[in-house]
């Protein structure tokens, strides 16, 4: 069983016992122990274990880890800082500077995001080397879901930032109408200019931050 150290642990203790979870658990169990996966299994709930569910202020949901060597480590978007920046990492990096929201010095290792109160959230939260999506459709989502849809319940106002079709698809996943919903293209090579480029999202989030009495992120 999986002690995630924070607020957090309530929504673990209870998916934990789920058939789907059980189920899940013993597929990754399969997994690492017969292949390469990523992240490293201590890694898994880095994004939980960073952001605790009562200091949560900004969701970013991506959908599945970096599946190439060292690249991925529990939080959305994020890599290692001796990594390579990934295409969508830059992307984003560019629009924070476009927008001159409040900036602190890059790093591609977006571990100082998580510890001001952003979730970094894939939905599928282990994938096999080189192979994107092979963890899909195993459990994950429902246990991802099921963390947006509390996150979405609670009262405090959060942002939301749900980028491409499949993190938009979330959307129905937020029930409480104080939150902020930001939706645009995802910041890919291949979509980032039909909308993800000038989507204001960073400053937006901010100016929201602030109008709620909640300190601003330093991106």
């Amino acid at each position: 069983m999986i002690n995630v150290g924070n607020d957090w642990q309530p929504l673990f203790d209870i998916e934990q016992v789920k058939p789907y979870y059980l189920e899940l658990r013993q597929f990754l169990k399969h997994e690492y122990s017969t292949k390469t996966v990523y992240p490293p299994m201590n890694e898994i709930f880095a994004a939980f274990r960073l952001t605790p569910f009562a200091e949560t202020k900004v969701v970013i949901v991506g959908q599945d880890p970096y599946h190439e060597a060292g690249q991925a480590m529990g939080l959305s978007f994020s890599v290692h800082e001796d990594v390579p920046e990934p295409p969508s990492l830059e992307n984003i990096h560019t629009e924070i500077m476009n927008e001159g929201v409040e900036q602190g010095p890059w790093s591609r290792d977006l571990t100082r995001w998580a510890r001001q109160g952003v979730l970094l959230l894939n939905s599928t939260l282990t994938v096999a080397a080189h192979r994107a999506a092979s963890h899909s459709g195993k459990g994950w989502e429902i246990f991802t879901d099921n963390a947006i849809r509390a996150l979405g319940a609670d009262e405090r106002p959060k942002v939301f930032l749900l980028w491409g079709s499949y993190a938009r698809s979330k959307k129905a996943l937020i029930s409480c109408p104080v939150h902020l919903i930001l939706e645009s293209a995802h910041p890919s090579p291949l979509s980032a200019y039909r909308g993800f480029f000038g989507n204001g999202h960073f400053k937006a989030c901010n100016d929201f931050l602030r109008k709620t009495g909640q300190a601003p992120i330093i991106w």
